[in-house]
Order: C-alpha cells, then structure tokens, then sequence
C-alpha cells in the first residue's frame, strides 16, 4: 500500500511538473505543433507503470537507515544551495526509483566488470548500451526527469532516457576502471533527440592527413612576380561573363541554407545527461565526453554540450559553480578546486565550501549551524548487473537497428542474425531525401570464405569483395559486375604468402595485367594482349581450355638491378608471339638520355619452324650508343636470343596458367556465394547452445 501511495504521488509530482513547463512553452515563440512534440513521448507505447515489481529484492522497496541519513544531507545540501544560488535550476539529487522510493543518485551507480573482452575498453561498454537499449525521450525537455530506475531494471526492459543510459554506462565504465561521472547538464536538440542526420557517418570519415615536411628552400629568396593592371584583369573577368557563375553560386547557397536545421526555440534549455571520463585512470590521456545514445566519444569543447549543472560517481555529488554561458570548452574539471566546483560530501572531513551567508529573519528552512558534511556513502542498493551471452551477441531488441545520417543510412545486426553473415550495411545517398543511391558498403561476420566486406558502386554497378587472411586462394580483394569470365576482373592477393609475388591481377576479354612485388628478378608488371577466338570453334561448343584465347604479345616491365650495368640490365622487352618479334629496352644511367635497344625480327620470307634459332644481320637490329665490345659480340647475341625464346615459351605458359587460376577463382567464388557458410567460435556459448538444442 505505501509503495501505491509513494506512486501516486509521484504521479502527482509529474502532472504538476508537466503544467508548470506548458505554461513555460506557452510563453515561448514556438508553433502547437511543436509544443505537442515536446510532450508526445507521454502516449509512447511502452507503460512503464504497468512493469512487475514484486519480484524484486527489498533493498529496491526500502530505505536503510544511512540511505535515510543521505537523503537528509543531501535535502540540507540543496536547501543551502537553493538559497545561495536562487537562479539556478533544481539539482537532480533523489528521484523515486521503480518501486516508488525516493534514492540518492550515487546509489544509483552500481559499478560492474562484465565477463567479455570488448566491455574492459570504454569503446565496448559504450557501443553495448547505445545498441542495446531503445533511446525515450524525456517527458519534458527542460526539465530532469522525477524518476531514475536501476540499471537492472532498465537492462531488462532494454529501453530508457538519456538518465538511464548514463548511469548504466558510468556503472560498467566505473567496473572497468575508468574514473567516470555521470552529468547532467543541457545541450542541443539534436544530441538530444537522437537526431545524427546532419552529421557525417563515421564509417565515411577519412583519416588525419599527415602533415607535409617543411621545405628545405623555405628561406631561399623569392623574386616578385611581373605586375599585372588589376582593371585589365577586371576587364577580363567581364568579358568572360561571370554571372553565371554568381548565379550558380546563389542556387548553392540556397540548397545548403535548406540544409541548415532551423533555429530550435528552446535551444540552452534542453536538459541532457551524458558520461564524463577524467584523464589518468586507464591510461586516458585526455578528459572527454561520451554520448550514450551513440557511444560516440567527444570532446569537452564540442559545441553540442551547452552546459552542466552537476556530475556524480559512486562516491559522490559535485554541483558546478563555473559560468557555462559559452558552453562547455571553458570549464575546468578539476574536481579538487572548491571554486569550480562544490562538493556535496567532503572527502577530507572538512564541511561543505557553500559561501556562507547569515539567514534572513523569518526563514526557518536555514539552519544557522555548519553541518558537517562528511559522510561515508552507503553501498548502492542496485542488484548486481548480469549480461548473458545470448544478450551479449544479440544486442538489438528489434532485430536490427537502423542509424540516420547526412546522406547515408546505416543499418546494424547481430552475429548470426542474417544467414550470409551480414551484420552491418552502410547506404551513401547522392541526395538529403536518400532518394537516389551511390554506394552500399556490407560487413559480414563469421564467414567461412572469410569474406568481410563488400562495396558495390550503384552507378557502375562494380562489385569489391574483400577477404580477411587465410583464404585457401590468397584472397585479398576482388572486383567484378559479374562472376562470368572475361568480364571484366581485378584481383589482389596476399603476395607474401604467393612464391611468385603476384599481388593483383586484371582480366578481361581482350587483355591480363599482373602486378608483382619483392621478386628476385626485379619484375613488377606484365601485360598480355589476347586475339579473338576462332568462331568455328565456338560454334563447335568447345570448353574456354580447348578453345584458348591466341596470344598477341606480352609485355614485361622490371626495376632497376643495382648490381648489373646499365646497358646490360633489361627495362623493358616485348614478346610479338604473332609477328615473332622481340624487342629489349635496357636501364639509363643516370647522365644517359637514350635507352640502349635491340630488337629480334622474322626473316622476311622464310617460314617459321618450330625451335630454329635464326640470327642474321637483316634479323637483327641494334641501337646500343652506350653499349661495351661485348654487346657487338654475335655469339653473345646468339646466346640471348636463344635464352629469349626459351623464356618467350615459359611466358605462354605462365600466361595459361594464369588463365586457369582465374577461372579456378571464378568457380569457387561462384561456389561460395551459392553455399554461404558460417562458423562458430567455441567462445561463442549463445550460438552453440542453440545448435545443440537444433540436435537433440
């Protein structure tokens, strides 16, 4: 029956709230229907005065006797402070928890080390909580909310305001060993609404440039350039006609003021509670904020925080005492300096830092005796936090979860929740409607083929998989628009694992380009040319082996070799397999202006047989102006063209075969994609418990 009472009052308390900040609204230059919108989150459709509380441990029901103490303390701490500082706003202090009691907000803070890797680092714990609960907003938004349920609670109904997350948050970051704080203050509405479609995808964000060196001629003398008449140059610009460029100027002006979110009418009042993280413990080199709708960490100058009235932790409550008229990029957080900040608990039995001021007559709500406000917090009253596996690896209560930003939409599953292993799908829009899309980015998980991600360009209709190490084919990257051959590939490989060094290879119908690295011969590209087939034997039906593409010519590009001449070590040679002509460019020297040549012909009417080696002047033809006595050597020539066609054979063979490894790729692709599987770690206690129930 008093838990009843306590929460018909609390109702009370709400309804009184609610009137008192229409009638602030009504005074505010905002439409009916946004007035609504302030207040639409009271017919949501989740009843939390209907959730079953009987279950719960008497700590939640009921008060100890230093729970009792605390809340006298902190009634006489805000009596001082209301006083004291009479324009200031009402401190959050002890709202009513789940069961209608009334509980000091660092009781509420329940520190936890959950059992999974991801959750010691601030980034995990962050991620877990904004995927896992479903965000409310509060009941006004200008005011803090009158009730503050326990993390246990809120974890099993999965949903909650900007409070709530918090104090779930700053309980496992706390756990973790963070020094964490739970802040109320105010910021935009955006931040408080949830509202990122005016902001940049992270998934789109490009890394830091790295600054450019200096350079070294810096200080060297720099001659003034020929003067130029600027009403000539205006002259000119006229004569070229550069309204239409104003014009076009003017429509993109428009297009980005259309753009702009309009003005909010209670911007600096929304109340917002967020997470701060003290730099030191953990290894933090710099204080921050974190958002707890998005896990998204910020800096303390980010324009989007307005403001902060207090902060607390487990151990205590600080009230800021600093002008928060420029946000919050001036504030200091040294919680040490009783200036900025005023604690409500002394940590070194010292009393309360409020100014003191001799109470007016009449007032008998001051107490004209110092208190000692030392006081040893009392353990939270919160059950311990549990997290099952099965809530750990599925973190979205609505199967998926779906993010809205400038441009772009970005979509979230669990592991295992789609059967090709997609878990996250980022869509690029070309307009702010997301109406016509660009790119569509995919991340998959647990996949067998180790397939990780995959972009496919809307307008090219390009297709780029990408695979993790371990690929029974060195598979690093793959485009494509089709998985049929000789349409069009580009694969890159793991080369420190291949023996020859191939890191990327394109293919096509008429032409194969193969790129290598680190190998012993200095080549980095090959190039090979294809004809078209014979069209008797496609009509015959022949299979691409036994109809193979002719080879045309094939192109070989090496780096330089330190250890041989010039003149000696090859830059370039062609194979003309059609014409047989074979053609050797050499390196330059570094004062040298023209490459040494030599250049192997056909004999003109002689026919061609098979392994005759033909060396003659009218088959020859050099062009060697930095060459040695060695180079003018026949039997030396003999040699290297002999050498030539030998390597010219293996070169076509190298060539077929990397005919065949393509289609090989091609078959278990088209494999992998027909028959997608997905492993299971032996970590992942969830997913394996439910294929032993699928056994039995």
């Amino acid at each position: 029956m008093e838990a009843l009472e306590e929460k018909e009052e609390m109702q009370t308390s709400e309804d009184a709230i609610s009137l008192t900040t229409s009638d602030s609204l009504d005074n505010l230059d905002i439409s009916e229907a946004e007035k609504q919108a302030f207040f639409e989150s009271d017919e949501s459709e989740f009843d939390w005065s209907s959730i079953d509380t009987s279950h719960l441990p008497s700590s939640y029901k009921t008060n100890s006797w230093q729970e009792e103490k605390l809340l006298q303390l902190a009634d006489h701490f805000f009596r001082q402070y209301s006083h004291l500082c009479p324009d200031r706003k009402p401190l959050f202090l002890h709202p009513v928890n789940e069961c209608g009691v009334q509980k000091f907000v660092s009781t509420t803070v329940r520190p936890t080390l959950l059992p999974y890797p991801d959750m010691y680092y601030w980034s995990g714990c962050a991620s877990f909580v904004c995927d896992y609960l479903i965000m409310e907003p509060l009941k006004c938004p200008i005011t803090p909310p009158s009730s503050l349920y326990s993390p246990t609670t809120i974890l099993k109904y999965q949903r909650g305001n900007c409070f709530d997350f918090s104090v779930l948050l700053c309980s496992l970051l706390i756990g973790a060993g963070y020094d964490a704080y739970c802040v109320h203050g105010y910021a935009t509405l955006e931040m408080c609404s949830l509202d990122q479609t005016q902001e940049l995808c992270p998934r789109l964000r490009k890394p830091p440039e790295v600054p450019e060196e200096e350079d070294p001629n810096k200080y060297r003398i720099k001659y003034p350039s020929e003067p130029q008449s600027k009403f000539e140059l205006q002259q000119k610009a006229k004569e070229k006609g550069t309204e239409p460029e104003q014009e076009e100027e003017t429509e993109e002006e428009v297009v980005m003021e259309a753009e702009k979110p309009k003005r909010d009418p209670l911007h600096g009042l929304r109340v917002h509670a967020w997470v701060l993280v003290l730099s030191g413990k953990r290894k933090v080199p710099e204080t921050f904020f974190i958002n707890p709708f998005t896990g998204n960490a910020h800096s303390t100058t980010d324009e989007s925080f307005l403001g902060i009235e207090s902060i607390w932790n487990h151990r205590n409550y600080w009230v800021n005492m600093q002008d928060c008229r420029k946000g919050c990029k001036d504030l200091s957080f040294d919680l040490s300096d009783s200036f900025c900040w005023e604690i409500m608990f002394s940590e070194n039995n010292e009393a309360s830092q409020l100014p003191t001021e001799s109470p007016k007559k009449g007032t008998d709500y001051m107490e004209k005796e110092e208190i000692d406000m030392s006081f040893e917090m009392p353990l939270s009253w919160v059950a311990r936090i549990k997290v099952s596996c099965r809530e750990y690896e599925n973190p979205f209560s609505r199967g998926k979860k779906v993010i809205l930003y400038h441009k772009a939409k970005l979509e979230k599953w669990a592991a295992y929740a789609n059967g090709d292993g997609l878990v996250e799908r980022l869509t690029v829009y070309a307009d702010s409607d997301c109406t016509e899309e660009l790119e569509v980015k995919e991340w998959f998980k647990h996949r067998e083929d180790l397939l990780y991600m995959r972009e496919v360009n809307k307008q090219t209709q390009l297709i780029t998989d990408h695979f993790r190490r371990g690929h029974p084919l060195l598979l690093k990257a793959h485009s494509y628009m089709s998985l049929e051959p000789e349409t069009g590939h580009t694969v890159e490989f793991y080369h420190t694992a291949r023996v020859d060094g191939l890191w990327k290879r394109f293919e096509n119908a008429t032409e194969m380009t193969e790129y290598f690295v680190g190998r012993e011969d200095f080549l980095h590209t090959r190039h090979t040319e294809f004809g078209e087939r014979e069209k008797k034997m496609e009509k015959a039906g022949a299979t691409a082996e036994a109809n193979s593409r002719p080879i045309v010519q094939i192109k070989e590009y090496f780096h330089r070799n330190p250890e041989k001449p010039a003149d000696e070590d090859i830059e370039e040679r062609i194979f003309l397999v059609i014409d047989d002509i074979i053609q050797l460019t050499y390196h330059l020297e570094l004062d040298d202006i023209i490459a040494s040549k030599v250049v192997f012909c056909r004999v003109i009417g002689r026919e061609k047989r098979e392994d005759e080696i033909s060396l003659s002047r009218e088959n020859t033809v050099r062009y060697q102006p930095w060459s040695s006595e060695k180079h003018k050597n026949v039997l030396y020539l003999y040699n290297l063209l002999r050498q030539l066609r030998a390597e010219q054979k293996n070169l076509k063979q190298q060539v077929r075969d990397s005919e065949a490894e393509m289609l090989n790729i091609l078959m278990v692709r088209e494999d992998e994609e027909a028959n997608i599987k997905l492993s299971v770690s032996i970590y992942s206690t969830a997913k394996r418990g439910e294929e032993h129930e699928a056994t039995v």
